[in-house]
């Protein structure tokens, strides 16, 4: 199983940008799917982000121009890059990890992931 640790997050005011990082351990001869949930409170967990082992990426529409996913393999960390927050960014944001049979795999079905970091908060003020 995959260990993920975060980091990054805090509190920014409107417009302004923030990184999250989130380093995982585990097999290498293995593919995995990474990808950023968010969860605001009294709501669901959604998709934010993903990126297979190749470096494919996909975006929930509501992030689309202003969040940027990244891997780098050499350092086992996958990045979340948000620039031009929003107030209604705010949430708990996790990193995910699932095993996947291609390189070229993304995944954004929460249920499709095997293994979750500890979720870091993103507080957005206007």
């Amino acid at each position: 199983q995959v260990q993920l640790v975060q980091s990054g997050g805090g509190l920014v005011q409107t417009g302004g940008s923030l990184m999250l990082s989130c380093v995982f351990s585990g097999r290498t001869d293995i593919n995995y799917a990474m990808g950023w949930f968010r969860q605001a409170p009294g709501k669901e967990r959604d998709f934010v982000a993903g990126i297979s082992a190749s470096g494919r990426t996909s975006y929930a529409d509501s992030v689309k121009g202003r969040f940027t996913i990244s891997r780098d393999s050499r350092k086992s960390t996958i990045y979340l890059q948000m620039n031009s927050l929003k107030t209604e960014d705010t949430a708990v944001y996790y990193c995910a990890a699932g095993r996947t049979g291609s390189d070229r795999t993304i995944r954004t079905a929460a249920s499709l992931f095997d293994s979750w970091g500890q979720g870091t908060q993103v507080t957005v003020s206007s």
